[in-house]
């Protein structure tokens, strides 16, 4: 079985260092800086990556976990180039902050997989993820379609519950659905609040919104979480029912967004990959195929969530270990 690490944020990495098993067989080191373990996205993608590294009886993984702290990411990026690991594979907290540190990885000559969320220049071998402005664009014309049922034609009042400024799944996220939104002088987008992607925090800025708007139609969250925390808010309040919630990430397992569709809590949830798959995939051919080259991007296709398919989307996407 695959040795698992986990590294918390101020420990020494020291146990990177040791490059043979028992038997004096090389073992290769991928070590994974992980932006935040708490959001259930990212404790999915840590399950799944243990899960498909453990087919290789060679590879010893360790995670960092960031804890959406950009300083604490870039200095367990740096302790992980000084141990000089097999492969690296960082999913960047925000983008500006991991730019240069992953330019020192590569510099290093360290292999990197930048994973879901980009950085300011491809300081990396391989970058996997989806498009998130295609998701907005898609969860958006979801809203159009329900909003012209509602009221026979593209019109009403839209919370846009956003994530981590400055983080590219918020920006694009954001700009899919405007785009969309924007064609019909109608729908409005009343209050955007910023929840940084945390349940907690998007019911608090939600029960602020909904103290000050009598009148919501729709609340579209950047993830799954905070389309949940707005309903959360909305049921204390009694006003659930007056409004759809749609989420993005599409999680299975019971806490996960798919879950919560089935659940009647979202009206829709859009799938962003773990985008673990492609990366163990492209990873496991960096370390065992000498001359590989990889591709430098892997855009992985999205997948609408309604009540038509949520069960059928949960037995696909629910992690083992999750159930």
């Amino acid at each position: 079985m695959t040795q698992k690490l986990f590294i918390a944020g101020g420990l020494a990495l020291a146990l990177l260092a040791t490059s043979c098993g028992s038997a004096g067989k090389k073992q290769l080191v991928v070590a994974f800086s992980q932006a935040n373990n708490a959001e259930p996205y990212r404790a999915a993608q840590n399950a799944l990556m243990e899960k498909l590294f453990a087919q290789y009886a060679d590879v010893k993984l360790a995670i960092a976990d960031a804890q959406q702290d950009n300083s604490k990411q870039v200095a367990q990026v740096e302790t992980f180039i000084r141990q000089k690991p097999d492969l690296l594979i960082v999913a960047p907290n925000e983008r500006a902050a991991l730019t240069a540190v992953m330019r020192q990885a590569m510099e290093a000559r360290v292999p990197v997989i930048c994973l879901e969320r980009d950085i300011l220049e491809p300081n990396y071998t391989s970058y996997v993820h989806s498009d998130n402005v295609a998701i907005g664009r898609l969860a958006g014309k979801f809203i159009v379609e329900h909003l012209t049922k509602k009221y026979g034609k593209p019109k009403g009042q839209i919370v846009a519950m956003r994530g981590l400024l400055g983080v590219e799944g918020e920006i694009n996220r954001n700009r899919g659905a405007k785009e969309i939104f924007d064609q019909y002088p109608e729908i409005r987008i009343v209050a955007d609040p910023v929840a940084d992607w945390i349940q907690a925090k998007a019911k608090d800025r939600m029960t602020e919104v909904l103290r000050g708007q009598p009148k919501i139609d729709v609340v579209y969250g950047h993830n799954d979480p905070m389309a949940i925390g707005a309903y959360l808010a909305a049921k204390e309040l009694g006003r659930e029912k007056e409004m759809i919630f749609v989420g993005v990430d599409g999680l299975g397992g019971p806490a996960g967004g798919i879950k919560k569709v089935m659940d009647g809590i979202l009206a829709a949830t859009f799938v962003y990959p773990l985008c673990v798959d492609k990366a163990v995939e492209i990873g496991n051919r960096i370390l065992h195929e000498p001359g590989f080259r990889a591709e430098k991007e892997y855009v992985l296709d999205s997948i609408m969530v309604t009540p038509e398919n949520a069960a059928q989307m949960y037995e696909k996407f629910t992690v083992e270990g999750m159930k």
